[in-house]
């Protein structure tokens, strides 16, 4: 038998965990609450019942008093109960909200380092917080509101039957009516064309922020006019759904839904004039009259119900659109953990025939690439932009899995290394420094948490960072990011070959680490690099030549191929491609601007 699938709403409640039944009893108080609130409309029947029994001596209709304390009881006890329900769905709603970015985030955790390169952590952080706002709003506000006007509605139709059913329907056909053409605009095809309609906002929300962010660079170069155009389109596709949704869409039908919410009595009065003389026939015109204003004071409400239903139903929506964020995060892929994990007994790095293609990707990043190194070995990779370095460096750390081959470790795979001893064995310099919007002390015990005051500082200065810290006001404890003390790029990089000190890894993975440093930071970051490297296995990427003329091996790689590999003697000797790009870089070691009279 085919299971059946759970609604989104299911779904999202099951990140509630164990406040699953906060929910519900949230949800069931407000029904009860929703139930008690129709008292106070059977003792207004109630009482004029009696006034008019005793018309028109109303003094003689002593129960009247009875029946408004009751109906004030019962309208109290309603609104307590509200209170209450609300306290539940909210709590409930808030730890469910907490649930998705917890569970969202751990799952992040368990995925490939190289997912993160294709998804950045601004997006990601953006679903899961849109996710966990949008699910709260649901279950906090609307869901209740949906159950509690749900039971209203029934309560109000059985009402309409308990006195007179004649007028009952007169009063139920308007709301009918109005039910009927409100969720014509939410159903069948116009469900896609209100989707189409979100995903144009959201693209003009995305446009917006864009052109926003992209303003110095714009005045820079005075394209105001041609940056502008995107954002346009993005606005005017927006104003072309919002135009179709409303006028082919939503138009008649909320013209009917209006007039029949605001006009029951469009089919109450008529009703009752038709009814009027049977009443009158038969003697019963006090009780005609009594069902009358009930229902005319009933109907009033009805266009209150009305409008919470469809303000409630909309919010069902977000369910949709929450479960839809929290999917693209937990679609993010696993790192596969080995069942039975081996422990490498070295720090001797292989590559066996490895290749590698990126998803989607056309052509291979890596085709049959192999070499070692021995421990205590440097290698540099070097060759033209593109042609595999950053690929081969990211594999070490299983950033990704290779498609063919094995990467090994101590002469273990490192997909049959547990991810944790994995980690403990790869120190990673990036190109780009991830350092904390924290203070320095953080960013740099990141590395080792249990590491000391003194066992950071003596990293720093192993990385060359004194100058830094006497410059800082509050020396290690000085924040850095948007909330403190900015610093060049050469000065981040250099705390983050600190952090790297610190962890002590056997095997470090230099990723073009001088790339923004300026002349005076680079010599200071080779010097961390001596201290970073002795000793240890290193596997370096570098454009600027003269940083791996003293690596043991080079290896050139060139469309994800080895064309050539050696020392740097070796390599000028052969004459390859090495050899010409050693050229080339001298040649722009040496260039300068001229001016037009040393030209001549």
């Amino acid at each position: 038998m085919k299971e059946k699938k759970k609604s989104d709403v299911s779904v999202l409640l099951d990140y509630a965990g164990s406040h699953k039944g906060l929910t519900f009893l949230g949800l069931t108080l407000s029904a009860v609450s929703m139930v008690l609130s129709m008292a106070p409309y059977i003792c207004i029947w109630l009482a004029a019942r009696d006034l008019i029994a005793v018309a028109p001596d109303w003094t003689q209709a002593r129960g009247v008093a009875r029946y408004g304390w009751i109906s004030f009881a019962f309208a109290f006890a309603g609104i307590l109960l509200y209170f209450a329900g609300l306290m539940c769905t909210h709590l409930a709603a808030f730890r469910t909200a907490s649930n998705i970015r917890k569970q969202g985030v751990a799952h992040v955790m368990k995925a490939p380092l190289g997912y993160f390169d294709a998804n950045a952590s601004g997006l990601i952080r953006g679903r899961l917080d849109a996710a966990a706002s949008d699910t709260e709003t649901l279950l906090a506000h609307n869901l209740a509101d949906i159950v509690g006007t749900i039971v209203l509605f029934i309560a109000m139709v059985i009402l309409m039957f308990v006195f007179d059913w004649r007028m009952g329907i007169a009063c139920l056909l308007a709301a009918v009516i109005s039910v009927v053409s409100m969720f014509t605009m939410m159903g069948g095809k116009n469900a896609k064309i209100m989707a189409e309609y979100q995903t144009a906002q959201d693209r003009m929300t995305k446009a917006g922020t864009e052109y926003v962010r992209g303003i110095p660079v714009v005045k820079i170069f005075q394209q105001t006019v041609y940056s502008f155009k995107s954002f346009q389109k993005a606005i005017e596709d927006y104003s072309a759904k919002v135009e179709h949704y409303q006028a082919n869409v939503c138009r008649i039908p909320q013209s009917i839904n209006l007039t029949f919410t605001e006009g029951a009595f469009v089919f109450l009065v008529p009703a009752a004039l038709f009814l009027a003389p049977n009443a009158l026939k038969h003697g019963t015109f006090a009780g005609f009259v009594t069902d009358f204003a009930f229902y005319a004071v009933f109907s009033a409400i009805i266009s209150t119900a009305l409008a919470r239903i469809m303000f409630a139903s909309s919010g069902v929506m977000l369910a949709g659109t929450a479960l839809g964020r929290i999917n693209r995060v937990m679609e993010a892929p696993s790192l596969k953990i080995p069942a039975h994990p081996q422990t490498p007994h070295s720090n001797k790095v292989e590559f066996q025939d490895v290749s590698f293609t990126y998803d989607g990707a056309e052509s291979a990043a890596l085709t049959h690439v192999s070499f070692t190194a021995e421990p205590g070995q440097t290698i540099a990779l070097v060759g033209p932009s593109g042609g595999g370095k950053t690929t081969a460096a990211s594999l070490i750390p299983r950033f990704w899995d290779v498609t063919s081959g094995s990467v090994k470790i101590g002469g273990v795979d490192v997909k049959n290394m547990d991810p944790h001893v994995l980690m403990d064995q790869v120190a990673f310099v990036f190109q780009n420094n991830r350092l904390f919007k924290a203070s320095i002390l953080e960013n740099v015990r990141a590395a080792r948490p249990d590491a000391s005051r003194e066992q950071v500082r003596a990293a720093l200065m192993a990385a060359q960072c004194q100058d830094i810290l006497n410059k800082l006001p509050d020396g290690l404890d000085t924040m850095i990011g948007t909330e403190g003390t900015y610093l060049s790029g050469g000065e981040q990089q250099r705390i983050a070959l600190a952090r790297a000190i610190l962890k002590d890894a056997p095997i470090v993975v230099l990723d073009e680490a001088t790339a923004f440093a300026d002349p005076e930071n680079e010599v200071l970051i080779q010097k961390a690099f001596s201290t970073l490297t002795k000793g240890r296995t290193v596997i370096m990427i570098a454009h600027r030549l003269s940083t791996v003329v003293g690596a043991d091996k080079i290896i050139v790689l060139n469309k994800g191929c080895i064309s050539e590999e050696g020392s740097h003697n070796e390599l000028l000797t052969s004459d390859g491609l090495y050899a010409r790009m050693w050229a080339d870089y001298n040649k722009a070691v040496q260039w300068r601007i001229s001016s037009e009279k040393e030209a001549r």
